[in-house]
């Protein structure tokens, strides 16, 4: 016998001009979403991850400003026509107001490897590997919690290591703006693949 599993409505939200509220959202919260994200699995349990949170709308403006140099330079430039086709349905551009707009921005860094008290370099193991669940775990704790989000990977993303001064060991993983959807909230009409074309079972 089967069971069907009636699933929450999605809140990933893909389109990249995801309209979000001004509504609260309490630091509380996000705090609970981080420490949920901390109980991804991680090489020798090492946790090399570090869950930088921004507030303040100075920060996220010259976030914003750094991130669309390197988006116009990919969409004038680096990015093959084939991908620029491929992202036409979901409505994306250099542009990338949200930065300023969402009340948080999340962003992730990977620790490439951990430093002791004299400075030396201490292995994490499997860091991108690690980085990836806890990813995971966050977009699903934010959903959860009846919030919305995106996935950016401005490319490259050094810079988010210069605004927020992290240490030589941190490299920047993923960028997730977060808060409640604007009351109206336009997306693209996309769809999921089917389970036989995503899943196979031997």
């Amino acid at each position: 016998m089967s069971a069907t599993i009636n699933f929450p409505p999605l809140t990933f939200l893909e389109a990249e001009r995801l309209d979000f509220s001004d509504q609260p959202v309490l630091k509380e919260m996000i705090e609970d979403i981080i420490m949920t994200a901390s109980t991804a699995p991680s090489g020798a349990h090492k946790q090399p991850w570090t869950f930088c949170v921004v507030m303040d709308p100075e920060i996220k403006k010259q976030i914003r400003v750094e991130a669309e140099k390197e988006e116009y330079e990919s969409y004038n430039g680096r990015m093959p026509e084939d991908w620029k086709k491929d992202l036409l349905p979901l409505q994306t551009d250099w542009k990338k107001e949200f930065l300023e707009i969402a009340l948080y921005l999340i962003i992730v860094f990977k620790k490439s490897y951990d430093l002791d008290a004299d400075g030396k370099k201490i292995n994490t193991y499997y860091a991108t590997e690690s980085c990836g669940p806890a990813c995971g775990v966050l977009l699903a704790a934010i959903h959860n919690a009846g919030l919305v989000a995106l996935t950016h990977t401005p490319s490259p993303m050094n810079f988010l290591s210069r605004v927020l001064n992290r240490p030589v060991n941190e490299k920047p993983f993923l960028l997730i703006p977060v808060g409640y959807a604007a009351e109206e909230c336009w997306v693209p009409d996309i769809e999921r693949k089917e389970l036989d074309k995503v899943c196979k079972f031997y």
